[in-house]
C-alpha cells in the first residue's frame, strides 16, 4: 500500500505481543482500494428458487438472508470457485466470508473479490462485519456496492498481524460452529421425541408411551378455546418511540423483540405469533413466557387451564398450524382459527405431568446450549472490538 493513500493511522486496543512494535494501521476507503484494484466489488445474478427446481445440483446459491448464512438453496450450476466476501444489499449490509468453494449468489447480493497480495481476505470480512455493526441499512437504504464504497473504511496493518487476527477469530468460529451444532442436535432430538410421544394428526395414540400408561385410554382432542383461558384483552401495542430501556423482555410475534422498563403480565403464559407467513412456512412460534413481561398485539396470550403449557406449545410446533392461516396481506393466525385448533389431550393428568417433565428436563438442556452459545458470540463481538481500531474513537 502506498504512503500516499493513507489518510490516518491508528492502532487496536488490543495487539499480540509480536506486532506492538509494528507499524501503524493505514486507512483506506474501498472506493479507494477498488480504484488501484486491490479488490474487486461486483453483484450477483438473478436465481430463482424456479431455477433451481429447473436445474437441481449441488452448489450453494446464498442470498441476502443472513440466517443460515444465506443459504438460499443449491443449483446445478456455480459463478465462483475461490475465496470472496460477499454482503447482503437488501437484509441490511451484513458480510460473509465465504471460503474457496464453489457457488453462486443472487443478485441481491454483491461480493468482493480480493486482487492485492496486501490483504488477507478473510481479515477484511471480519472487519467489515465490525465496521457493519455501528451502520444502517433496512429495506429501503440498501448497501448497493456503489454505497459501500463510499462509506465503509477499512484499516489495513501487514499482512503477517492480518493473518494472526484472521486465525484467531477463525477459531473461535469454529467453536461457536461446534456449539451451534450441539444446539442444533438437541433441537433435532427434541423434535425426534416429540413425534414419538405426541399421536400424529388424525390419530389418538402416540407411537412412544411411558410404560405405566401403555394401558391407558386414548387421547382425545380438544379445542384451545376449551383449554386456555385468552387473554388477548391485557395485550397493550407499544410503537418503538414510546419504548424505554429497561430490563422486562418485550414479545412480538416471533419472540423477545426488545427489553423495555414495563410489563404487563407476571405470570407463566403461553404466547401464539399471529404471523401467518411463519405458520406457512412451518416456522412455529409458539412459546412460553414467565416472569415479568411486555406482550403486544401480535402475539395471542393463552393461560392453559387443565393441561401442562408445555404440551400445548410443543404440539403446536409440530403440527401443520400453517393450514389454520388466513388472509395475504399480510396472512394471519386469527384468534378465531386458534381457538378452534384440535390440541389431543392425554386421558391422565399424570400422563400429562411425565411428557412435560421428559421435554422439560430437554429445554433445560437446550436453555443452556443456547446461553454458552450466546456468550462465545458476546465474547467474540467483544474480541473484535478490541482487536480493530476505532477511527470514530481516534478522530474524538
Amino acid at each position: 500500500m502506498s504512503k500516499n493513500d493513507k489518510q490516518q493511522a491508528l492502532v487496536p486496543r488490543l495487539r499480540f505481543p509480536e506486532f506492538r512494535d509494528a507499524p501503524e494501521w493505514n486507512s483506506f476507503l474501498l472506493e479507494q482500494l477498488k480504484a488501484k484494484r486491490h479488490i474487486a466489488i461486483g453483484r450477483g445474478m438473478v436465481i430463482s428458487h424456479d431455477d433451481m427446481r429447473a436445474n437441481p445440483g449441488s452448489y450453494p446459491v446464498y442470498s441476502s438472508s443472513v440466517i443460515n448464512d444465506g443459504l438460499m438453496g443449491t443449483f446445478g450450476d456455480y459463478m465462483f470457485d475461490e475465496e470472496l466476501i460477499s454482503w447482503s444489499i437488501d437484509g441490511g449490509g451484513h458480510f460473509f466470508h465465504r471460503p474457496k468453494h464453489k457457488f453462486s449468489i443472487t443478485n441481491v447480493s454483491g461480493y468482493i473479490r480480493i486482487l492485492s497480495d496486501d490483504i488477507v481476505c478473510s481479515f477484511l470480512a471480519y472487519q467489515l462485519q465490525q465496521l457493519h455493526a455501528s451502520k444502517t441499512f433496512d429495506y429501503q437504504q440498501k448497501a448497493h456496492p456503489s454505497v459501500i464504497c463510499k462509506i465503509y473504511s477499512v484499516l489495513i496493518p501487514e499482512r503477517a498481524e492480518q493473518q494472526k487476527i484472521a486465525d484467531c477469530l477463525g477459531s473461535l468460529d469454529d467453536l461457536i460452529a461446534a456449539e451451534g451444532r450441539k444446539l442444533a442436535a438437541l433441537r433435532e432430538h427434541k423434535k425426534g421425541l416429540m413425534q414419538q410421544l405426541f399421536p400424529r394428526e388424525g390419530e389418538t395414540r402416540p407411537r412412544l408411551r411411558f410404560p405405566e400408561f401403555r394401558n391407558a385410554g386414548e387421547w382425545k382432542p380438544q379445542a384451545i378455546e376449551e383449554l386456555c383461558e385468552i387473554l388477548n384483552n391485557r395485550r397493550i401495542p407499544i410503537t418503538s418511540s414510546d419504548r424505554a430501556p429497561g430490563p422486562y423482555p418485550y414479545y412480538g410475534a416471533s419472540g423477545i423483540v426488545d427489553y423495555i422498563n414495563d410489563y404487563i403480565f407476571d405470570e407463566r403464559l403461553v404466547l401464539v405469533g399471529e404471523d401467518g407467513a411463519k405458520w406457512k412456512a412451518f416456522e412455529p412460534t409458539a412459546f412460553i413466557a414467565d416472569g415479568k413481561y411486555w406482550v403486544n398485539n401480535h402475539a395471542h396470550v393463552l393461560k392453559p387451564v387443565g393441561i401442562i403449557d408445555t404440551l400445548l406449545v410443543s404440539y403446536l410446533t409440530l403440527m401443520d398450524v400453517g393450514k389454520y392461516v388466513t388472509g395475504t396481506a399480510p396472512p394471519k393466525l386469527t384468534l378465531k382459527k386458534l381457538r378452534a385448533i384440535p390440541i389431543p389431550v392425554p386421558p391422565l393428568d399424570e400422563e400429562q405431568q411425565r411428557i412435560a417433565n421428559c421435554l422439560s428436563f430437554l429445554d433445560a438442556l437446550i436453555d443452556a446450549q443456547t446461553k454458552k452459545l450466546d456468550a462465545l458470540r458476546r465474547h467474540k463481538r467483544g474480541l473484535m472490538q478490541q482487536l480493530f481500531p476505532s477511527p470514530e474513537a481516534d478522530e474524538s
